[in-house]
């Protein structure tokens, strides 16, 4: 069999009733770590657009939970709204090139509240969306950002059609149906990151993924080797056409969950700046340094990541989410990097603005086995005004890391604090998602 249906073949009967605990644990964290997310985007610009743009278009049908509100909508719409939600603030999970839980986890939600599922079936759902992004992702030695794709938008809307394919239980015929379409409603451009648009990625691939497979669960049809054709799905994203597009899978015989993981943001800024800020937190605590204390800042990152944080002088907190400067000056004015400070009017302080001229940003082009967009180690250095030379060191993971994890309660700080004075029983909504394995649906699972 070819690429396209070993994928649709693995949906179809995946050999897995169980997902083993470690791998359990992986995926309640990112149900989790979305969720949080998703509340706290909730009131962003970006979402309130989508939302009035939405209510004008379908505004009758009511299959799933939008925002653990009382509104609801279509399903494709919910999973568009919470997905963009989810990711509007860029504090969402990490893996596979970018960000998986903020696709699968609206896709398995809204179509697993239309369909009656419950808890466990969605953690099987997701492994197996995971498992395809990862299979697909792994086939090209080349980073898609260094192109202009996305994966999140790419490669996204492919794993949630994998995903609920399997939640919707189609035969392997038309799971492959399903995964090819979405190969062709894959999108999403490195252009557009530090604008609404770059969460909307993350929205639309999950909404496209419900609607490929709800069309594919009608007989909709697509090419059968979509995924591995000459001018297919992995040849037209490859940055330098050197996609494997004929080797079996590895799907079924091992967890690529177990090996990549999911890694915790820690700050609501691109992934990228993430080992940096550590760096320099560390550095102006230890040292107690002032921003009148810096004269300059150095700092050593991979060329993908310096290519993807374009934003060199941020005016807004859009921008600032992938701006390196910004990143330094947060952490040298406000000792901290949270969501207080990926606001308008924290970016545009006039001390925080004085900051960016110190940095000079140098690459590498060492490569991260586990993480191969990043470099294997980044490294922040400071000048002082006493003529200091401080030196973070290299620095391997940032803390949240899959290879650093944060701990339970760590996780629930994190979500505590995202959903902020949103009116729900956050703590309570929490431990239902810890328990996520044992809900008998998934709507009581979300109720606020």
């Amino acid at each position: 069999m070819g690429l396209t249906q070993q994928i649709a073949a693995y949906i179809a009967s995946p050999g897995i009733d169980a997902v083993p605990e470690d791998a359990a644990a992986i995926i309640r964290s990112g149900f989790i770590d979305t969720i949080g997310t998703m509340i706290a985007g909730c009131e962003e610009p970006a979402v309130r657009l989508l939302r009035a743009q939405l209510a004008e278009r379908r505004g009758t049908a009511e299959e799933a939970t939008v925002l653990l509100g009382p509104d609801r909508a279509y399903s494709a719409d919910a999973a568009l709204i919470n997905g963009t939600a989810a990711h509007a603030l860029d504090y969402d999970d990490v893996a596979l090139g970018g960000h998986p839980s903020t696709v699968l986890v609206p896709a398995i939600l809204a179509e697993g509240e239309r369909l009656g599922v419950d808890g466990a079936a969605a953690i099987r759902a997701y492994l197996i969306g995971y498992e395809v992004w990862g299979e697909l992702i792994a086939r090209d030695p080349d980073p898609h950002h260094r192109k202009g794709w996305h994966p999140t938008g790419v490669f996204g809307t492919v794993g949630a059609a994998a995903a609920l394919a399997h939640l919707n239980g189609l035969e392997a015929g038309r799971a492959a149906h399903a995964v090819a379409l979405a190969g062709s409603m894959a999108s999403g451009l490195v252009a557009n990151f530090g604008s609404m648009t770059k969460p909307f990625h993350a929205g639309r691939a999950a909404a496209a993924a419900v609607e490929a497979v709800r069309l594919a669960a009608r007989g909709f049809t697509a090419s059968p080797d979509a995924m591995e054709h000459h001018a297919g799905f992995l040849a037209a994203l490859s940055p330098a056409g050197r996609a494997d597009r004929e080797g079996s899978v590895a799907l079924g015989r091992t967890l690529r969950i177990l090996d990549a993981g999911l890694s915790i943001k820690r700050y609501p800024m691109c992934y990228a700046t993430h080992r940096a800020i550590d760096g320099m937190l560390a550095l102006t605590a230890r040292e107690n340094l002032r921003p009148e204390d810096v004269t300059e800042i150095a700092v050593t990152v991979g060329a993908t990541q310096a290519s993807m944080l374009r934003n060199h002088r941020p005016a807004t907190g859009l921008e600032a989410k992938f701006s390196l400067e910004f990143a330094m000056a947060a952490a040298l004015v406000a000792r901290r990097v949270g969501l207080t400070e990926l606001t308008d009017g924290f970016v545009a302080r006039p001390e925080v603005q004085a900051q960016f001229d110190k940095l000079r940003i140098g690459t590498v082009d060492t490569q991260c086995p586990v993480e191969p967009i990043f470099a294997l180690t980044d490294r922040v250095r400071i000048r002082t005004t006493a003529g200091r030379e401080l030196d973070s060191g290299e620095i391997r993971f940032p803390h949240g890391n899959a290879k650093d994890p944060l701990a339970l309660p760590e996780l629930r700080e994190k979500f505590l604090d995202c959903a902020g004075a949103a009116p729900i029983d956050a703590g309570a909504v929490f431990d239902r998602l810890a328990g996520l394995e044992r809900a008998p649906r998934l709507a009581g699972l979300l109720a606020a």
